[in-house]
């Protein structure tokens, strides 16, 4: 049966290897041959650095820093304007412009400092329950509002933070709902 001419025919391990990277190419490679159906109009490759920069925009940290930073500016904004439309009580024959100002920057601060802390909070709770769970639903807003609400009510005891946590947590549904309404 294993005549010499039957041993010819055979191939080495390295000669097989060889005839499937000829036929089927090296799966380590850059493959230029790549289709890539066009439904959506032209489709571009992103490089290596464009990669690299939206992994960046798209971290758990990033996410956070953004949503402290807007959350400071928002608070800020609500912060001035309710402290514009409701000046604390005062003796107002011996209040100067001075006083009002500086009341308006600790009113406003206060309420920046307070926005940032819960955008940040809730940004980072929510990224890692996404990472977590592994899917992008309205659950995860719902989760992190929970968490979120529970965390700062509980400064003021166990019941406050149930409630805050509720509270939160619809909230966070709600505007999840509205969001992806539209």
């Amino acid at each position: 049966m294993n005549s010499p001419d039957e041993k010819k025919r055979q191939l080495t391990t390295e000669e097989w290897l060889n005839l499937t990277n000829y036929f089927v190419g090296n799966n380590n490679r850059y493959r230029e041959n790549i289709v890539i159906p066009k439904t959506y109009g032209p489709i571009r490759i992103k490089t290596n650095e464009e990669k690299a920069v939206e992994a960046v925009f798209e971290s758990c940290a990033f996410k956070s820093a953004m949503s402290c930073v807007i959350g400071y500016g928002l608070g800020a904004a609500i912060g001035l304007f309710s402290s514009s439309i409701g000046p604390a009580p005062m003796n107002v024959e011996q209040q100067t412009v001075r006083e009002v100002f500086r009341e308006m920057k600790v009113t406003t601060l206060s309420y920046a400092k307070n926005f940032a802390i819960i955008g940040a909070l809730f940004s980072a709770v929510e990224c890692a329950i996404e990472t977590a769970r592994g899917k992008s639903d309205w659950k995860n807003g719902t989760y992190a509002g929970g968490v979120t609400g529970g965390v700062i009510g509980l400064r003021a005891g166990v019941k406050a933070g149930i409630v805050g946590a509720m509270g939160f947590a619809a909230f966070s549904t709600a505007i999840d709902y509205y969001m992806h309404l539209r």
